[in-house]
C-alpha cells in the first residue's frame, strides 16, 4: 500500500474513532443526565451493601426480616357513653433498638349478633416495651360490643432508636372526682437531654386482677429536656361502679322491708324480723374506713332512719334498734317508695364524689302499694335510681317473694339474691360485701410514647 493511502487510512481511523467518541460521550451525556441514578437507600432496589431492599447495611431502615413481629397482648373497648366507645389494645415490642414510625392496625369491635364495626388507623412503635393503641370514640349505636380484636399490617418499615420506655418516669397519680367528673393527673418526668414532641399519653385503670377496666388519652405537644409535665385525663362520665377497688370508698342505703310480715314467724324475739336485723347490722358493720352508710326502711311509706354517715357504728345500731310498727301489721309494703327515698340520700350533698353508691334492698313480700300496679311503680324507681349511677343490689327473704321482679329491680340478675330462709342472709351480705370491692389496690398504668430517637432516614 502506498504511503499515500496508508495516510488516508489513518486519517480516517482517526476521524472515526474521534465521532464514535462524541456520540458515546454524547450517549453517556443523556443517560448520566436522564437515567441514571446512583445507588440510593431510596432507589426501590437490592444495590450497593443492601441487605435488602433499601435497608441494612448503609441504609438507615432496618430490614424487616431482621426484626421480631410486635405481638398483640390483649384488645379491648370500654364504654364512654352510650353507643360510643373507646377501643385500646397492648402491643409488645421486643426489639431493644428497632423501631416503626409507621405501623397500620385495624381494631374491630363485635357483639353476639357478629361485626359491629371497624376502625383502621396508624401508630408508632417504640423499642424495647409494651405499648397501647387507642381509638377514641367509636359509634355502635345500639348494640355493645363484646369482643375486640386488633389486626397489624405487616411492618416493613422499621428505624433504629435509643429510647424505649425509660424515656419518661410517670411519678404521682392522682384520682378524683370517680363519681361526679372523674379526672386522673400525673406527673411525668422526660429523663432525656433534648425535647420530645407530640408526645401520645394512655392511661389504662385494671383491677387487682389486672383486667383493664376503663382507659383514656391525651397528648403532650412540647416536652422540654429534663423537665415534669403535669398531664391530665378526664372521662365523661362516672367511672366509681367501674373500679371495684376497696381504695374507691362506697356510699351504702341500706333499705329494710318493715311491713308486718317481717314477724309472722313469731317468736321471742320476733322472726324473721330479728334475724334480718341481725344480718344487715353485720354486713353494715364490715364496711370500710372511708365509706359511709344510710339506712332506709319501708313499709306503706319510707323513711330515712339515718342519713349517709361515715360513723358506720351509728347506723349499725339503728339497724338494731329497729322494729315493726304494730300499725303495719295491716299495711302494705311501698318498695318502689323506699327505693325512691334511697336514690334520694346517695345522690344528695352527703354523697361523697369520690364514692361509689350503692343500694342493698331487702324484702319478704310482694310490692303491694301504691294503687293499681305497684310493681311498676317500683320498677320506675329503680330505673331513675340506676340512671343515677346507682348500683342496686336486691335480697328477697322466704318463698313468697316475687324473685323475677327483684331482679329486674337489681342492676343486674346476679345482683339479685334468693334467701329461703333467714340463714342465707349472712352468706348473701357477705357475697355483697365481697362484690362491692376486691382486694388490692386498683393499677393505674400510664404509658407515654413518641419518636423521639428514632433516627432519622437518610
Amino acid at each position: 500500500m502506498s504511503t499515500k493511502r496508508l495516510w488516508a487510512l489513518k486519517r480516517r481511523i482517526q476521524y472515526g474513532t474521534g465521532f464514535g467518541t462524541f456520540v458515546l460521550s454524547l450517549l453517556l451525556l443523556v443517560y448520566f443526565t436522564q437515567f441514571y441514578s446512583p445507588a440510593s437507600c431510596f432507589d426501590g432496589r437490592q444495590n450497593g451493601d443492601e441487605r435488602g431492599v433499601d435497608c441494612g447495611g448503609v441504609c438507615v431502615r432496618i430490614c424487616a426480616a431482621d426484626v421480631l413481629p410486635p405481638t398483640v397482648e390483649w384488645a379491648q373497648s370500654f364504654r364512654v357513653t352510650d353507643g360510643l366507645y373507646n377501643a385500646v389494645a397492648y402491643i409488645e415490642n421486643q426489639n431493644q433498638q428497632a423501631a416503626s414510625p409507621r405501623v397500620t392496625y385495624t381494631l374491630s369491635l363485635y357483639d353476639e349478633a357478629g361485626l359491629i364495626t371497624r376502625r383502621t388507623g396508624e401508630t408508632i412503635l417504640p423499642p424495647d416495651s409494651v405499648y397501647p393503641i387507642f381509638e377514641a370514640r367509636i359509634q355502635t349505636g345500639d348494640r355493645t360490643p363484646v369482643r375486640t380484636f386488633l389486626e397489624l399490617s405487616d411492618i416493613s418499615y422499621w428505624v433504629p432508636s435509643n429510647r424505649g420506655s425509660d424515656q419518661f418516669t410517670v411519678n404521682d397519680r392522682t384520682l378524683i372526682g370517680v363519681d361526679l367528673r372523674p379526672r386522673l393527673e400525673a406527673d411525668i418526668y422526660n429523663n432525656e437531654l433534648t425535647p420530645a414532641e407530640d408526645v401520645e399519653v394512655v392511661a389504662t385503670i385494671f383491677d387487682a386482677s389486672g383486667n383493664a377496666l376503663t382507659a383514656s388519652r391525651t397528648f403532650v405537644e412540647e416536652f422540654a429536656a429534663r423537665t415534669t409535665e403535669t398531664v391530665t385525663f378526664t372521662w365523661p362520665e362516672p367511672i366509681a361502679k367501674t373500679i371495684r377497688s376497696c381504695e374507691v370508698p362506697t356510699d351504702v342505703a341500706v333499705a329494710i322491708d318493715l311491713s308486718g310480715s317481717m314477724n309472722n314467724d313469731g317468736g321471742t324475739p320476733p322472726q324473721p324480723i330479728t334475724s334480718v336485723l341481725s344480718a344487715a347490722q353485720a354486713f353494715t358493720n364490715r364496711l370500710q374506713a372511708a365509706d359511709q352508710a344510710s339506712l332506709i326502711t319501708f313499709a306503706t311509706d319510707a323513711r330515712v332512719d339515718a342519713g349517709l354517715t361515715s360513723n358506720i357504728g351509728s347506723v349499725a345500731n339503728n339497724i338494731a334498734a329497729l322494729s315493726i310498727d304494730p300499725e303495719e301489721e295491716r299495711g302494705s309494703t311501698n318498695t318502689g317508695e323506699g327505693i325512691r327515698a334511697a336514690g334520694e340520700m346517695l345522690n344528695s350533698p352527703l354523697h361523697n364524689n369520690e364514692a361509689r353508691k350503692v343500694l342493698v334492698l331487702l324484702t319478704d313480700g310482694l310490692a303491694t302499694a301504691p294503687g293499681e300496679e305497684p310493681e311498676a311503680f317500683a320498677l320506675s324507681a329503680a330505673r331513675e335510681v340506676k340512671d343515677t349511677g346507682v348500683i342496686v343490689y336486691t335480697v328477697g327473704l322466704g318463698t313468697e317473694v316475687n324473685m323475677e321482679f327483684l331482679r329486674q329491680v337489681a342492676s343486674s340478675p346476679q345482683q339479685a339474691f334468693a334467701a329461703p330462709t333467714t340463714g342465707d342472709l349472712d352468706r348473701i351480705y357477705r357475697a355483697i360485701t365481697a362484690a362491692l370491692c376486691e382486694d388490692g389496690p386498683a393499677v393505674i398504668e400510664i404509658i407515654p410514647k413518641t419518636t423521639a430517637g428514632f433516627e432519622a432516614l437518610r
